[in-house]
């Protein structure tokens, strides 16, 4: 998941370097000895990793230009992801996050890094509070036999 824009500029150049790649394997037929299948299965990683590269970039504009502008939850393991899709999509920094929890910038990244793993409940409602989103989950009882 890009988180924010160094990330996504890397991205950008990842991929190009990955179409590349694939342009240079089209180009050239399998060495002697190469199995054509190993040579096609080759082919279809860069293309794999390409089509991936072009997901992450397209969620992340996506996000950031305001096109996407909430995600449903079928688990709180979705949680993290869902906190850091509303800062990109709220148009804020890791550093104004900081900024407005009061703490580092770099405790943010490390944060959104490891998925909030770690952050206690209060905090994380901080952080929604601070990205000003709102979160409703549906809770289902399982029935008592």
């Amino acid at each position: 998941m890009i988180t924010n824009e160094r990330q996504y500029r890397i991205t950008k150049a990842q991929l190009k370097r990955f179409e590349d790649d694939v342009a240079a394997h089209d180009a050239r037929t399998p060495g002697a000895g190469v199995d054509t299948r190993l040579h096609r299965a080759m082919r279809d990683a860069l293309v794999s990793e390409t089509d991936e590269l072009r997901e992450q970039l397209k969620r992340y504009e996506q996000l950031r230009d305001g096109t996407i502008t909430g995600r449903e939850l079928d688990s709180l393991r979705e949680l993290p992801t869902a906190l850091i899709e509303a800062r990109i999509a709220a148009k804020l920094t890791q550093r104004v996050l900081a900024d407005r929890l009061g703490v580092a910038e770099q405790q943010v990244q490390r944060w959104e890094a490891t998925g909030y793993a770690g952050v206690g409940l209060e905090r994380l409602q901080d952080i929604a509070d601070a990205l000003d989103t709102r979160i409703r989950e549906n809770v289902t009882y399982s029935s008592a036999a």
